[in-house]
């Protein structure tokens, strides 16, 4: 992007007139939201699994729309190479939207639009805000609805985002599994209610450990093709309006070739538009992992405790001094880092099944 200057340019939508920054890619719909909604201070360029994922979901849609003959061949390409681009990490900087927003993404569908259609006119060797030649919601947006592309790009992205987990995942299963082979036969006590009970070997405890995080692995197995399961070209309610009948099959094709997912056309498009079992099983999925990371961060944390006073049965590794009083005591920091983020996925599981179930219930209403 260019320098920070006083120059604008002038656009206009259904509600009127509105200067825009004339060295920034967004238009007028974005600048409204900026104004509109600073509430977290987050915002959706802090989120790059869903810009990549938005702009593949709209280089899709260009090359269906090309393919059945709905836009220019010349403004397609320049859309393609421009959501290459944003793909890429280019542009991050020009989704400044913040992710508390109303209007079910619109705001977020449209400052994506407007970049694509800005970047585009340049390529095309046109200046940004000639929405005569790329039009954001005419071109770009073409065959589409927020209400298709965002929970389309919502659930690649989340697709994308569980990559890294399942690999983290794997790698603490596998030490795990690692720790239980070297103390297969060092024997402890199993207790229950925290008293006596019978004996166990600390390589079954670890094991065990080991075993819970792999239920958590097949269960991301398990989402992965409900989060494939797209409703793009269903548009506004499930019914395809404004949309060729053609295209929904065409930018679901592309789709699954561009990304190489599973990704598939939900059977019954308006049934699709109100559910949100994906994210709900996704979300449950993630609280499965908190649960039983929460488990071990919790037996390892009181198998600590002491040294003198507590149980000792094992040492956690020493990571830094616990105290700025106490010589040489240490904390179990590792383990209380890990609960910490265990309590932050729970708080955000209960907020996504009650953002959803209001979200349905809307929806089922015909608002």
């Amino acid at each position: 992007m260019s320098e920070t200057s006083n120059k604008t340019r002038l656009e206009h939508d259904c509600i009127g007139q509105m200067e825009v920054p004339a060295n920034v890619y967004w238009g007028i719909h974005t600048q409204r939201a900026i104004g509109n909604f600073p509430v977290s201070g987050i915002t959706d360029s802090q989120h790059p699994e869903l810009i990549r994922a938005y702009a593949t979901v709209k280089r899709a849609c260009a090359i269906a729309n090309e393919e059945l003959g709905l836009i220019d061949p010349a403004k397609a390409e320049a859309i393609r190479a421009a959501c290459l681009e944003i793909e890429a990490g280019k542009l991050a900087d020009q989704f400044p939207v913040d992710v508390m927003q109303g209007g079910a993404g619109t705001s977020s569908n449209m400052n994506m639009n407007e970049v694509i259609a800005n970047r585009a006119l340049e390529i095309a060797g046109r200046q940004r805000g000639d929405y005569t030649y790329i039009h954001p919601n005419d071109d770009v947006n073409k065959s589409q609805s927020t209400n298709d592309t965002y929970p389309a790009a919502c659930k690649l992205a989340l697709i994308d985002a569980i990559g890294p987990l399942a690999e983290s995942t794997k790698k603490l299963a596998k030490a795990f599994h690692d720790l239980a082979d070297k103390h297969i036969n060092d024997v402890t006590i199993g207790r229950t209610q925290l008293q006596d009970a019978v004996p166990m070997t600390y390589g079954q405890e670890f094991h065990a450990f080991a075993t819970l995080l792999k239920s958590d692995l097949a269960a991301f197995d398990r989402v992965v093709p409900l989060l494939a399961q797209l409703n793009l070209g269903a548009t506004a309610i499930g019914t395809g309006i404004c949309a060729d009948l053609r295209f929904r099959k065409s930018a679901i094709k592309h789709l699954a070739q561009i990304t190489g997912l599973p990704v598939t056309a939900a059977p019954d498009p308006v049934a699709a538009m109100t559910d949100m079992g994906a994210y709900v099983a996704t979300s449950a999925a993630i609280k499965s992992l908190a649960v039983h990371l929460k488990k071990a961060a919790d037996d390892l944390r009181l198998l600590n405790s002491g040294p003198r006073c507590g149980f000792n049965d094992l040492n956690v590794p020493a990571r830094q001094a616990g105290s700025s009083i106490m010589p040489a005591k240490v904390n179990p920091v590792i383990p209380e880092c890990v609960n910490q983020c265990c309590f932050t996925i729970f708080g955000m599981d209960v907020t996504v099944n009650w953002g959803l179930r209001v979200k349905k219930c809307v929806r089922n209403r015909g608002f």
